[in-house]
């Protein structure tokens, strides 16, 4: 039994003030720091490249969880671990062979994990579940921090949960968008326990505090 974790995404950080932000990351109880990369094509925005990355690397003290929101992934991977990816996810919807692309990442050292964009079934990974450290469901629309949550995001939840513990994986399940205090508890009841949280963090009057309070709840929740 383990606690779940909780990620900031950097996302919805103030960017005139990164070396603040991450330190502010830091000092809390956030297990991980998610960073969305865009590459204006797969998702209509561009976001970091690998100069920032390189900069937050020397900063965070945290592992870094970073979501590919782009196309042709496999052709970054390296890079991305050399710039400090601990965690490296790409979208099913944009690798066509996906279970290479997965044996990509792992061959660098860091953990892998496919994100399903709100409409993409879980179906489509049912072959490669056992390959994967992490399986990232979108509870928004990517591209955009400060959207909504789906709410059927948490059917999927539940059917992805059953799939992992029938096969007694050890995988995560992380959800990003629209994740904050008013939703944090049904969500990780639903099965997650990753949560990824944006300006719920970064736009409370006390980010630290924002964080320890998505930590505290359900802290007795059993994990897959």
């Amino acid at each position: 039994m383990i606690n779940h974790l909780v990620a900031p995404s950097l996302l919805a950080a103030n960017f005139l003030k990164l070396d603040q932000e991450i330190q502010l990351v830091n000092q809390s109880e956030a297990d991980w720091l998610h960073i969305d990369v865009m590459d204006g094509k797969f998702v209509p925005n561009i976001s970091f490249g690998f100069p920032i990355l390189n900069a937050i690397k020397e900063k965070c003290q945290k592992p870094l969880d970073v979501h590919l929101m782009i196309v042709e992934p496999e052709k970054y991977i390296a890079r991305f671990r050399d710039h400090g990816a601990e965690i490296i996810t790409v979208h099913v919807e944009t690798c066509p062979h996906l279970h290479n692309t997965i044996q990509g990442i792992k061959a660098t050292g860091a953990k892998a994990g496919v994100a399903l964009n709100p409409h993409t079934p879980i179906i489509q990974i049912e072959h490669v579940l056992e390959d994967l450290d992490l399986v990232l469901v979108m509870s928004v629309n990517p591209g955009f921090g400060g959207q909504k949550f789906i709410y059927q995001t948490l059917v999927k939840l539940e059917e992805l949960r059953e799939r992992i513990i029938v096969r007694n994986l050890p995988t995560y399940i992380e959800v990003d968008g629209g994740v904050g205090l008013h939703n944090a508890e049904k969500i990780l009841q639903s099965g997650a326990n990753v949560l990824v949280a944006g300006s719920s963090v970064f736009k409370s009057p006390d980010p630290q505090n924002a964080i320890s309070q998505l930590k505290s709840i359900g802290i007795d929740t059993i994990m897959v």
